[in-house]
């Protein structure tokens, strides 16, 4: 195990009292040569190895999409880049997570170029040209498809290709009991399960008219951990599940607690992650300290014959609190608040929601409401409740979520000056992974698959392209940057999706309700152009184009007139599992250490981050020592180009009061959020911090 040493020994200082970084590179070498090669089973040519594996059902039979000739092409264009893993991390995290092994679990049956060759092709379902492309970009390192599509496409026996998937649940025994049979099955087919508490009827709620009869949403989110942790993806994912519940549903306070650490374990949420649903009305009570109340939504819904969740509760808020046929209780929106920062504190949940931000900017708000978000919070979408009927009534079934995700190496894309083919293509593969995905075994997410063609593209690296360019995450600098690139992004992908539209003649369900359609989606761009303002950020641009205010008229004038294929293009997952292999930053938030730790087993790995070196060290500030207002501005700037969220992450100190934490709530909400992830806390202690140790 001497590449364990060696990557320990990253850590271990020089004469100079510096960190031996270059220690890790020969962790690689020997990685490779004292471990993979030796468990690594070898075949004399490629021929013998595609027909083994395709014969012996690790492979589907790409001879049905392609002559032999053309996979070796694909093969040989891969393994011409002469790849080498940057970092330990990387070469570890793919062969113990990502390449195919055999039966046994002993031995590996793939390299790095062989996975890369096997999920071009298959996302390329026979086109030659594409399937090149594809591994370019792959190989090159420039996009990584999402885990699900990564570990799965062109195996034989696997899961599914998408990445998350989200419903709601309507508020009878047929309508749970729908949620729970999903929950299931789209747990065992390797996807992370959101699901929407907020209609259910309320602990004391009437049932068939019997007043103190209904059990809640606790009953619900115990069994719904219990599902994830049994339904896994053949063991290689463990399952992965969140709840959301509004603000507003009179459970909110005991759904809360369940993240308590010192709460009755009959009530304690372990394993499920929770989310809190907060529209813009409650922020403004908490703000201005009114009183708030929290409704009884079975009775909101037999006053009204809508749910509580559906309504726009500026609007409605004080029509709920007048009527005395809605039973309601009082909470304090300040304190309440607080209890979240405290949770927060706890466990690093809730994740936070802002409903109304999430609804302002939405493209197809005249179809209908986001109304919660995914598992890391970054999947926004139109949802509807399907009508589960009992016994043999005709079930209405409406669309739920389905969206599979990939992300954009900001660094390798730039450095290679290839944003819009990398963009395209991306484009291409993600709308590919829609098209072929088919789950039927859950009708909700089938129809919103089949009517919307979501995808989700992000990036990943962003902290790791600043610090190799001497700019500072905090600086003006990286706000020039992320205005410019992810404007980019949003317009190749933009551009890509309405030529799919006009290449198939066929738009999303409802395009023409869209503000794609009437044209407003493009006024914010065609007021100024989008170039950077300071001398570094002009630089990292020279030889880019940058698409222009005529650019975007052409562009708006092309969408109203074929229409888009995709409904949702972008959204920025935390993908820090596959930005190991990357060796890159994590999305876009700023890194935790210069050198992370990470516990697999029995051994420790350390990774230090991408480029690191003693020029640009002091450019890789930790987040724990950033103003986490900074940190909020930055996302903001990059969530007016992103059509879906972004996951956030907020870095406190033990010092910091819940009163902190809950103004960095207020200010997220005021910048236009639209979502937090986890709140992270690190511990104060007497030890040097790893700048000032050097």
């Amino acid at each position: 195990m001497r590449h364990i040493y060696l990557n320990n020994e990253v850590m271990v200082k020089d004469k100079e009292g510096k960190l031996q970084l270059e220690k890790d590179k020969e962790a690689v070498y020997s990685y490779f040569v004292d471990y993979v090669n030796k468990n690594t089973v070898f075949f004399h040519n490629l021929k013998e190895k595609m027909d083994y594996l395709i014969n012996n059902d690790y492979y589907i039979d790409f001879y049905k999409m392609y002559t032999y000739e053309e996979i070796k092409e694909v093969f040989d264009l891969t393994y011409s880049k002469k790849f080498r893993f940057q970092s330990y991390m990387a070469a570890s995290k793919f062969y113990q997570s990502y390449a195919l092994m055999d039966d046994t679990g002993e031995k590996f049956l793939e390299r790095y170029e062989d996975r890369i060759s096997i999920v071009s092709l298959f996302l390329a379902q026979g086109d030659k040209n594409k399937a090149l492309r594809y591994a370019e970009m792959l190989i090159n390192q420039e996009y990584q498809p999402a885990t699900p599509t990564f570990l799965n496409a062109g195996k034989k026996r696997s899961g599914e290709l998408v990445s998350c998937y989200l419903d709601e649940i309507g508020d009878n025994l047929s309508g749970i009991g729908y949620a729970f049979d999903s929950a299931m099955k789209l747990s065992s087919i390797g996807g992370g399960v959101a699901f929407n508490l907020s209609k259910l009827r309320a602990r004391n709620e009437a049932i068939k008219g019997v007043e103190g009869r209904a059990s809640g949403v606790l009953p619900i989110i115990k069994i719904l951990e219990d599902i994830f942790s049994y339904a896994n993806q053949l063991g290689q994912r463990p399952g992965a599940g969140a709840v959301y519940l509004n603000v507003f549903h009179a459970d909110i306070l005991e759904f809360l607690d369940t993240k308590k650490i010192n709460v009755d374990e009959k009530i304690r949420i372990k394993s499920l992650s929770i989310g809190v649903i907060i529209p813009d009305k409650f922020m403004e009570l908490a703000s201005e300290d009114l009183p708030c109340y929290a409704f009884y939504p079975h009775t909101v819904y037999k006053e009204y014959g809508k749910h509580l969740d559906d309504l726009d509760m500026t609007e409605w808020y004080d029509k709920l609190v007048a009527n005395p046929n809605v039973r309601k209780k009082k909470i304090n929106a300040r304190e309440f608040l607080v209890k979240i920062s405290q949770t927060q504190r706890e466990s690093g949940y809730p994740y936070l929601f802002f409903k109304d931000n999430a609804n302002r900017e939405h493209a197809l708000k005249n179809i209908g409401d986001v109304k919660f978000t995914n598992l890391c919070t970054e999947i926004m979408q139109i949802t509807e409740v399907s009508d589960i009927n009992h016994y043999y009534e005709q079930d209405t079934i409406r669309r739920g979520i389905s969206c599979n995700l990939g992300s954009l190496n900001i660094a390798t894309v730039m450095e290679n000056k290839r944003v819009k083919d990398v963009v395209r293509d991306a484009v291409d593969s993600l709308t590919m992974v829609s098209d072929i995905t088919n789950i039927d075994i859950v009708p909700s997410i089938k129809k919103a698959n089949e009517e919307l063609h979501a995808i989700g593209l992000g990036a990943m690296n962003l902290h790791g392209y600043l610090a190799k360019n001497f700019i500072q995450y905090e600086s003006r600098e990286a706000l020039d940057f992320c205005n410019v690139f992810f404007m980019m992004v949003n317009f190749y992908s933009l551009e890509r999706s309405m030529e799919i539209a006009r290449e198939r003649e066929t738009v999303f369900k409802d395009f023409e309700k869209s503000e794609y359609a009437n044209g407003k989606y493009f006024d914010k761009y065609l007021d100024k152009n989008f170039e950077p303002v300071t001398d570094k950020v002009k630089a990292l641009f020279e030889g880019i184009h940058i698409p222009t205010v005529e650019d975007w008229a052409r562009l708006k004038e092309d969408v109203m007139k074929y229409g888009v294929y995709n409904a949702y293009r972008m959204a920025i997952a935390p993908n820090q599992s596959t930005s190991y292999i990357m060796n890159s930053t994590a999305s876009i938030m700023p890194i935790v250490d210069k050198v992370e730790v990470r516990e697999y087993g029995d051994s420790t790995t350390f990774y230090p981050m991408p480029y690191l070196n003693y020029d640009n060290f002091f450019y890789y500030k930790s987040a724990y020592d950033m103003d986490q207002k900074n940190i909020l501005k930055l996302i903001s700037v990059i969530q007016r180009h992103v059509d879906q969220g972004i996951s956030t992450i907020l870095y406190t100190k033990s010092t910091d009061t819940t009163r902190d934490l809950s103004k960095l709530y207020i200010l997220a909400h005021k910048l236009g959020l639209k979502s937090l992830y986890y709140t992270r806390t690190r511990k104060s202690t007497i030890e040097e911090c790893l700048s000032c140790s050097v």
